[in-house]
């Protein structure tokens, strides 16, 4: 580590982001470029990696059906572990270029390398193909986009203590992860892309190394268009406090405002990934056709407009009301559209109202989630009198990664015991031959894709209105302002003294080397 640490001292490893102010190209490239790489390939391996196991590798049958919904839960839990020993290693990290940063830079090759791993899968023995898919999932999930993603993450918590700088950078963070994505996931994809790779191993391997190499020098853009100013506060200040993880973990658990944003995030997370996963299958099943390139397009366009407007409209409605309070109300809107389209969800026009609704309801959250958690980060400093960056970012992830497992597992459970079909890819004319799935198996699509949420909504709109940390940030703040110059100064003081004393010691030692010398040339006359 202390090697790693002097590297890192180099000069070819500073930001390029100087100066206490948010700069142009800090959002530009270290929050909507930057990131756009690794969110991208992440994006589509939430989306179509499913659909890569369900019909590409037909693992549905696997293990009598149990394959599927085990393992998923399984690696979660191993991920759970290394957010906690990733959140344990970042807030001990102390270097030149911040505690999160570095391992951006770490996690690029992993990035690459796993993304590529996961889609080359070998088949002919189940057993060798089980064995690779559960290594190269936890080598992606547990290893590689947990270094990534608690770091990326932690940018905007340490970029500024400023709140308006940091809800820019969420707004400019999420842009990147929901438009950037979204234009190429939502609409490329299902309406280009599946058509013509269907269940064609090949074409997913081609495609999936292409965007997992393009990752790699995107990363590295991030890494050196961001910049820890939090972190560089400690500088000058002679001790800091050694803290334990468990009092870390005991002053997050014992806070009512983390209680409330943890718990918010869970329930949001299941009921999005069950969804998001339940999107493809709706789409191809009950809605629409199998990859008929329009239906799961018309469904993203509709559903995705408002992420655009949102661009535009979140921030100045969050700063007027509040960031609580435009996310409560909008969460509101969320349960009216998913109701809307869970009460007719074989209509096309309905069901894309609905969405438009939902989407419209889904953009406080979307945008200003970062900021939000950055001051309850902030609010927890001023109660402990220390940061707890690293220890909150892998509770967070923890639940990211938990929630994934559980929702793809009860997910691919469903659809099992209620008589899914994959389709079938046809070597010699290169088509895909979908088949026509049973009503149970449409109705799991139906409650997944545009039920859950109605209820996910209401319950995450009675939870936020008690998120009150806005009333009281602006004053934690300046007292930490202050806490931070009193140490600095003491520091300094301290300095002062030691040197005054050093002083004071050797001009005592240089007069008792005189006087000896001199005692010493009398003995000898």
């Amino acid at each position: 580590m202390a090697k790693t640490k002097r590297l890192l001292d180099s000069p070819i490893f500073n930001s390029v982001v100087k100066g206490e102010n948010v700069t142009k190209s800090e959002k530009w490239f270290g929050y909507l470029v930057g990131p756009a790489g690794a969110l991208l390939l992440n994006a589509v391996i939430a989306s179509y990696l499913n659909v890569y196991y369900t019909d590409v590798l037909n693992l549905t049958s696997v293990w009598g059906g149990v394959f599927l919904m085990i393992f998923p839960i399984v690696s979660k839990i191993i991920d759970a572990i290394t957010n906690v020993i990733m959140g344990y290693i970042i807030d001990r990290t102390k270097s030149k270029q911040g505690k999160a940063r570095p391992w951006i830079l770490f996690s690029a090759v992993l990035v690459l390398v796993s993304g590529i791993l996961l889609f080359v899968v070998p088949t002919g023995n189940e057993t060798v193909t089980v064995i690779w898919v559960m290594f190269s999932y936890n080598l992606y999930y547990s290893i590689a986009f947990t270094i990534y993603n608690m770091s990326h993450n932690l940018m905007v918590p340490l970029s500024t203590r400023n709140t308006e700088r940091r809800g820019i950078l969420s707004v400019f963070n999420n842009i990147s992860t929901i438009m950037v994505t979204g234009i190429v996931v939502a609409l490329l994809f299902p309406m280009v892309i599946m058509p013509n790779i269907g269940v064609d191993k090949s074409a997913w391997i081609q495609m999936m190394s292409i965007l997992s190499i393009a990752a790699f020098p995107l990363i590295i853009l991030e890494y050196y268009f961001t910049k820890e100013r939090v972190t560089e506060e400690n500088i000058g200040i002679q001790k800091e406090e050694k803290v334990s993880f468990l009092k870390q973990l005991k002053v997050i658990f014992t806070d009512k405002y983390c209680l409330i944003i943890f718990g918010y995030f869970l329930i949001y997370q299941v009921g999005s990934l069950l969804k998001n996963t339940a999107l493809i299958y709706y789409c191809n099943y009950v809605l629409g056709t199998y990859n008929d390139g329009i239906t799961q397009t018309l469904v993203s366009v509709l559903g995705g407009i408002p992420m655009g407007l949102g661009i535009f409209l979140v921030w100045p409605i969050a700063k007027k009301i509040g960031k609580k309070n435009v996310t409560v109300a909008g969460f509101i809107l969320y349960s009216i559209g998913s109701l809307i389209c869970f009460l007719f969800p074989t209509n096309m026009v309905v069901v894309l109202i609905g969405q438009f609704i939902k989407n419209v309801g889904g953009l406080p959250c979307a945008y200003v989630f970062m900021a939000l958690f950055a001051d309850v980060l902030d609010h927890l400093e001023w109660k402990s009198g220390f940061r707890c960056d690293g220890t909150a970012m892998s509770i967070y992830t923890i639940i990211l990664t938990v929630s994934m497992g559980l929702s793809t597992g009860i997910f691919n459970f469903a659809i099992s015991k209620s008589g899914y079909v994959a389709p079938v890819f046809d070597s010699i004319t290169g088509e895909t031959i979908a088949v026509t799935q049973n009503d149970a198996t449409k109705s799991v699509f139906t409650f997944f894709f545009v039920g859950l949420e109605f209820i996910t909504g209401i319950v995450m709109a009675l939870l936020l209105s008690r998120l009150n940390v806005e009333k009281v940030i602006d004053k934690e703040q300046a007292e930490i302002k202050a806490r931070k110059e009193a140490e600095i100064f003491e520091g300094k003081e301290a300095g002062i003294i030691e040197k005054k004393e050093a002083e004071i010691i050797e001009k005592k030692e240089a007069e008792e080397a005189n006087e000896s010398d001199t005692v010493t040339n009398e003995l000898s006359e």
